[in-house]
């Protein structure tokens, strides 16, 4: 997890004794492990009939990142400012991939898009049952395929200590790395039967407070995304504290969203 500082307060007088200290919120990129982000590819010698890079009607939480078990869990208090995805190319013929993207767009829906997904989880770890606590947007990114993209939301997402960051799409998104180290990645989808065929209509998590029991389970699979979290000064929500300043008086603070 890449942590860097960013300064969000500081206050300096001309000619003052003492400078206040600064409030120090931290940037952090839940998901990151020592394997990059990648446009994912179709591994060699595997047929396009046979090559599962693409992700339908669901959302789906990385278990397994690098070893590191749900490597988007939140830690500390903070928002969600963006996320980072990875859409594979379809085609280096333009022709052809405007022929899988028609087929694909007839098949499940619509073009492609994505949106994160905060999740909660409900009652035992062996349920797989997780709670939607909030949602972003949707995102249309037909035209980025090939590419890393980070996306800013238009609104931050608000996340506490033990919520994690799922990737969503009720339609179709080529975001999946398949044959990797099945001990080292794995990923669980928004669904509980028929895991080995695409869900025959849209299982994606996007209404607050809907539980979703993900029974469906892939190792060897890496899902390509990230989210960038800024925590709050001090790991604390500012919306609900109150600050003495320095000559006595209290100032209730608040964040933008």
């Amino acid at each position: 997890m890449r942590r860097t500082s960013w300064i969000v307060t500081a206050a300096a007088a001309a000619g003052a004794a003492v400078l206040p200290a600064l409030a120090i919120a931290n940037n952090y990129e839940l998901g990151q492990t020592k394997t990059g982000l990648v446009a994912p590819t179709c591994p060699s010698g595997v047929p396009s009939s046979q090559c599962t890079i693409i992700l339908t009607r669901v959302t789906a939480l990385e278990t397994l990142r690098d070893g590191t078990a749900y490597p988007t869990r939140v830690k500390t208090s903070g928002r969600i400012v963006a996320f980072t995805v990875g859409l594979a190319q379809l085609s280096s013929n333009p022709s052809t991939q405007k022929s899988f993207i028609h087929f694909l767009d007839q098949t499940y829906g619509g073009t492609t898009q994505v949106a994160i997904t905060v999740l909660r989880p409900v009652g035992k770890r062996t349920d797989w049952k997780w709670e939607t606590v909030a949602t972003s947007p949707l995102y249309h990114v037909e035209s980025y395929l090939g590419h890393v993209i980070q996306i800013p939301l238009d609104t931050s997402l608000e996340v506490k200590p033990g919520d994690v960051v799922a990737l969503t799409t009720p339609t179709w998104a080529p975001v999946l790395t398949i044959d990797v180290d099945g001990k080292t990645f794995a990923y669980r989808q928004s669904r509980s039967a028929n895991c080995n065929n695409p869900p025959g209509q849209s299982q994606a998590q996007m209404t607050a407070n809907e539980t979703a029991t993900y029974s469906c389970n892939y190792p060897g699979t890496r899902v390509e995304y990230s989210a960038t979290e800024i925590t709050y000064p001090f790991g604390t929500n500012p919306v609900h504290n109150t600050i003495v300043g320095g000559t006595g008086t209290t100032t209730t603070t608040t964040t933008a969203k």
